[in-house]
């Protein structure tokens, strides 16, 4: 099913009035997102070889990372919802301004000379 953005922020948005989560303040929401993206982090960290389980790490659970995404994007949304962002305009409005701010052609060139400081 897809849908657009706004159509998934209402529906988190009735979602969390019925369970009465928009009782919970922005900093409670926003650690518990904290918490989800360091779950997110972890999976990188160990796809990326920087842990290792078993060398000192208790590893990871690879097929849990498409979840950890859900409850962050959620709670980002719910977030968004207790500030009263139309995340679909804030992020158009937004992408506009950075397809001027971060030229192509700039960023092409920065590609292939192989300046994007990562080591």
């Amino acid at each position: 099913m897809n849908m657009e953005l706004k159509e998934i922020q209402k529906i988190q948005e009735e979602f969390v009035k019925s369970r009465k989560w928009d009782r919970f303040n922005a900093t409670q929401v926003f650690s518990h997102l904290i918490e989800e993206l360091g779950e997110v982090v972890k999976f990188f960290l160990y796809a990326e070889g920087y842990k290792v389980k078993g060398a000192g790490h208790t590893g990871i659970e690879e097929d849990n990372i498409a979840s950890e995404f859900g409850q962050a994007f959620n709670l980002f949304l719910q977030l968004a919802i207790a500030a009263n962002i139309d995340l679909e305009d804030a992020w158009k409005q937004e992408h506009e301004k950075m397809k001027t701010r971060f030229s192509k052609e700039q960023w092409e060139k920065l590609a292939e000379s192989g300046s994007d400081n990562r080591n």
